[in-house]
């Protein structure tokens, strides 16, 4: 199985070509914005030094947060407009789900935590074969040993900085690296039925621009 998988809900822009267990390429560029303009042309370049076009892709994954509300919304999108164009189906994953995936550590638990930037996390409990545990919430560090329990855990993803220091003795860093990795993310997709539901965008919080009860309409 082909799939091209790509990352724009954390803090850079990552796509990888992955064949049958095989990673044929990978490209990650840090970036906090700009993934938009990015994305594709990294997609095109990706695709052309291995020497295969969209119609000789099996599959598409994109992670669908939570993260960045503008990343999301960038990758989902561009997921979805080539999925479309070269009639591939697309597979969503939830970045959490992605973060476990990448941590080798498989004798505790996993807790996946991005840093939302606002001083909580977004997190999500993973059992040691990496199932998970519960929903994604959000929560802030004084409240994340109450919620994380008494057992040891391993922490991977960009909030483990800050999770880490809140977790106590109990946690421990992973040796991951702190951003999802795409190719963990076409591992998990290839395991996945592509339906509509699986690229629903995952926010976990609402965002902070909302539309006004009069819908944005002058008063007279």
């Amino acid at each position: 199985m082909l799939i091209l998988s790509l990352d724009t809900t954390a803090a850079a822009c990552s796509v990888a070509l992955w064949r049958d267990g095989e990673t044929l390429e990978a490209k990650q560029t840090a970036m906090s914005q700009g993934q938009a303009e990015a994305l594709v042309p990294m997609i095109e370049h990706v695709l052309s030094d291995c020497d295969v076009s969209y119609s000789m892709l099996d599959r598409i994954a994109v992670t669908v947060g939570p993260g960045s509300f503008t990343g999301v919304r960038v990758g989902i999108a561009t997921a979805r407009a080539l999925g479309f164009a070269a009639s591939k189906m697309t597979v969503g994953i939830p970045t959490t789900e992605v973060l476990a995936a990448t941590a080798p550590e498989k004798d505790r638990r996993i807790l996946a935590a991005i840093d939302t930037k606002r001083g909580d996390l977004y997190v999500q409990m993973f059992n040691r074969d990496r199932s998970p545990i519960g929903n994604i919430n959000v929560v802030d560090l004084e409240n994340l040993k109450l919620w994380a329990g008494p057992d040891p855990v391993t922490v991977v993803g960009d909030g483990a900085v800050i999770a880490l220091p809140a977790l106590g003795p109990n946690a421990s860093a992973s040796s991951a690296g702190p951003l999802p990795n795409v190719t963990n993310l076409a591992e998990l997709a290839s395991t996945r039925e592509p339906t509509s539901e699986t690229l629903v965008p995952v926010y976990a919080r609402s965002p902070d621009a909302t539309i006004p009860l009069e819908g944005g309409r002058l008063r007279p």
